[in-house]
């Protein structure tokens, strides 16, 4: 699959790619490092997701296409795989970033792209008009870091992370970083930064992080998809900038926390509104995301931006899954309706062991209503849900 063949490319280690991909349960599944729950809805007989059936009524198509964010790519292994395997229709995910998903969506050349930063006014109307964001996973974006004898420890505020990637902090010692650091011996070692190179929805939540803690990072550089970065190396995809990290001495880049996981790249802990240090986790992400899906706009692009709480994790963002609302391919439209509703419910089970964070409840609940809107030749595709 895609996914192995870019961790490859980036220079992961054969064996470590072969534990990964045994740990997603299926040599078809694209990534993920854990196996599923003993409970998982593939157990099932009649599987069912809330009031829809998970499967989709005969007749409907067997395979669906996607293309768009990193970020998500790990859960999404496991989710198609589980899908396919309870209701034989297989997903075709290309994980090419949030950039490239919304792209392949304009053109129509997949059923749905995916992306970790909304869709803007102008983007929607390129799309048709008519896109409709389905939050899909929520996810800490973790700073993972290289240094020689550190495996552990680093504590980071976002002032002094933004001044990194602004490259005006450039060395490890530096007294900004060491006052920081009390006891962690750092060395006297440039810091080289890594970043996406390509449209990144996983760079939007890091820069619209950035944006909110620097004054100097929101008027020099700001936030988006394609940040005109200062400094540093930039790769595709997640797994890119993680490969970066890996191999480079001194480096430090930002990744969704499963890549963090897969690749046993040591992560920083980030200051938030409480002046607590809180390591990237999902229930620093569940934390984070409470706030904010509570006051969810009725579009459902919610973005997190520095949330408060004590055990919040700042970086923090959700991902969601664009289709449009008018569907021309019935068939299509009932394998992928019926799962993304799998996705959002039953397939919730696989976030945390996956390093994501399920949904909250009230987030479910506004999915459920977003895809009872869709429709194929004028009529709901889910008009018995």
């Amino acid at each position: 699959m895609r996914f192995w063949s870019s961790l490859a490319k980036a220079g992961i280690a054969p064996a470590l790619i072969l534990v990964l991909a045994a740990a997603c349960g299926s040599s078809n599944s694209g990534s993920g490092n854990t196996t599923a729950p003993a409970t998982a809805a593939a157990t099932s007989s009649a599987p069912t997701a809330g009031s829809v059936s998970a499967c989709p009524p005969s007749g409907a198509a067997t395979s669906l296409t996607g293309a768009g964010s990193t970020f998500d790519a790990p859960l999404f292994a496991k989710q198609f795989d589980t899908f396919n395997t309870q209701c034989k229709i297989q997903v075709n995910y290309q994980s090419i970033g949030s950039g490239g998903g919304i792209q392949q969506l304009t053109s129509k050349t997949v059923n749905f792209g995916a992306s970790d930063a909304p869709m803007t006014d102008d983007q929607i109307k390129a799309a048709g008009g008519d896109i409709i964001h389905i939050p899909i996973t929520l996810g800490a974006v973790s700073v993972g870091y290289n240094l020689p004898g550190v495996q552990s420890g680093v504590k980071l505020t976002g002032d002094v992370l933004a001044k990194i990637f602004l490259g005006t902090i450039k060395k490890w010692n530096d007294p900004a970083l060491t006052a920081l650091n009390p006891g962690v011996n750092l060395p006297n070692l440039d810091i080289a930064v890594a970043h996406r190179s390509d449209g990144s929805g996983t760079s939007f939540i890091c820069t619209n992080y950035l944006s909110a803690v620097n004054a100097d990072w929101k008027t020099k550089v700001g936030s988006g998809t394609s940040p005109n970065w200062p400094t540093g190396a930039g790769d595709k995809g997640s797994e890119g900038v993680a490969g970066l990290v890996k191999q480079t001495p001194g480096s430090i880049g930002y990744f969704e926390l499963a890549y963090s996981a897969q690749n046993n790249i040591a992560v920083a802990s980030i200051q938030n509104q409480s002046q607590k240090f809180i390591p990237p986790s999902t229930d620093g992400a569940s934390a984070a995301a409470a706030s904010a899906a509570s006051n969810m706009p009725a579009d459902l692009r919610g973005i997190i931006t520095d949330p408060t709480g004590d055990t919040s994790y700042p970086i923090t963002g959700f991902s969601w899954v664009v289709i449009n609302q008018g569907q021309t391919d019935a068939k299509a439209a009932q394998a992928m309706v019926h799962m993304l509703w799998w996705m959002t419910h039953d397939g919730q089970q696989f976030a945390k062991t996956l390093s994501y964070a399920p949904l909250p409840d009230s987030v479910v609940k506004a999915d459920e209503a977003q895809l009872k809107k869709v429709t194929a030749g004028g009529a709901p595709v889910l008009s018995g849900g």
